[in-house]
């Protein structure tokens, strides 16, 4: 499992964030583009103190351009090449939709995410806040990654105290990960975790999951005023989500899940690879989507651990994420090894014969 960062540290910077965090809500008529020198997107939104310019992170782009239907290769090239052409295209679809609002969510005096104004805002502060006492409470529970990436919060903690032998040696032990993202990139999400002790891999199963979408009733402004959202405006339905969330932890890692999710991994060791590896490996890389050094990094697991099986396939994925710079992405690792448990049959006989 890919290290992140210290829980002090992570404390820190989620109390600094809470604080230094604005959220507006803008009619599109209040607001306009204004690309700065260095080629970044700006956006200046008429404010009760008067216009404000922020500097638009890419993700932020991203959604801003798929808001007003402007196809975002298209947007990238407008941006680098003739932005004030990109600023004409903004402005003018947002003038179009005059009569719509959108949520800026801002950090540091940076626009992070341009989104509905129907977007549901669940916090990390406040989850972890919530959530933070009950992983602590775990039998025999330690914090082993945590992190906090521009899209996403991670805390992913093993117990001690569940645990099995697959094979002589070789151990796991439950765990749980809870994920959020502030900014649009994902759900609120509580789902097991299965830790491999003599790889330090880490596994998330994905079919007993809690997901909880960030979406909920329009928020609206004045036609002519910007609104600044109020981290007190959705306390009370906060608190019953993250008391489900309470409960789902407990079941991720419960005897009974673990007992499942474990027999699955089992299971594998009796899939034997007979075809090509690197055809194997090819045919997992086309099926979701990895890139050329993705697929030679899983396949040189593959080989090097010895175990030409569906389980060797299953821990080279998972072995491989802790190579991954890019935390985000060595999660979606871990969460590939989680879908592969769920692979039926047929699906493993295609992927194994693979030649």
């Amino acid at each position: 499992m890919k290290t992140g960062r210290n829980l002090i540290d992570l404390a820190n910077e989620l109390e600094r964030q809470a604080v230094a965090k604005k959220d507006l809500i803008v009619p599109a008529k209040m607001m306009q583009s204004a690309t700065l020198a260095s080629h970044q997107c700006g956006l200046v939104v008429d404010e009760a103190d008067g216009p404000w310019r922020y500097p638009l992170s890419e993700l932020a782009c991203s959604q801003l351009a798929k808001k007003l239907n402007i196809p975002f290769t298209y947007f990238k090239l407008m941006r680098d090449l003739y932005p004030e052409l990109l600023d004409q295209n903004i402005n003018g679809w947002l003038r179009i939709n005059a009569p719509d609002s959108y949520m800026v969510r801002t950090l540091d005096g940076r626009a992070r995410a341009f989104l509905s104004n129907r977007y549901r805002r669940l916090d990390n502060f406040d989850l972890a806040m919530s959530v933070m006492p009950i992983l602590k409470q775990l039998p025999g529970a330690r914090f082993e990654s945590v992190e906090l990436t521009e899209s996403k919060l991670y805390l992913k903690v093993i117990t001690s105290k569940i645990e099995c032998e697959v094979a002589p040696g070789d151990i796991l032990q439950a765990g749980v990960i809870v994920s959020n993202s502030e900014v649009g990139c994902g759900t609120l999400r509580v789902e097991p975790l299965l830790y491999r002790l003599v790889c330090s891999n880490g596994l998330i199963v994905a079919d007993r999951s809690m997901r909880k979408n960030h979406a909920g009733r329009a928020l609206v402004s004045d036609d002519e005023s910007v609104r600044v959202y109020q981290d007190d405006t959705l306390e009370a339905e906060d608190k019953a989500i993250f008391l489900k969330v309470r409960d789902l932890v407990q079941t991720a890692v419960s005897e009974t899940t673990f007992q499942l999710i474990s027999e699955k991994m089992r299971k594998t060791m009796g899939i034997k690879i007979t075809g090509n590896p690197l055809k194997v490996v090819e045919v997992l890389a086309n099926r979701y989507a990895l890139n050329e050094m993705e697929c030679a990094g899983v396949l040189r697991h593959l080989v090097s651990d010895h175990h030409l099986n569906g389980y060797g396939l299953v821990n080279a994925v998972t072995g491989y994420s802790q190579e991954v710079a890019d935390y985000d992405r060595a999660t979606e690792f871990e969460e590939l090894g989680g879908k592969l448990l769920e692979l039926s049959p047929s699906e493993w006989k295609h992927l194994a014969e693979a030649a």
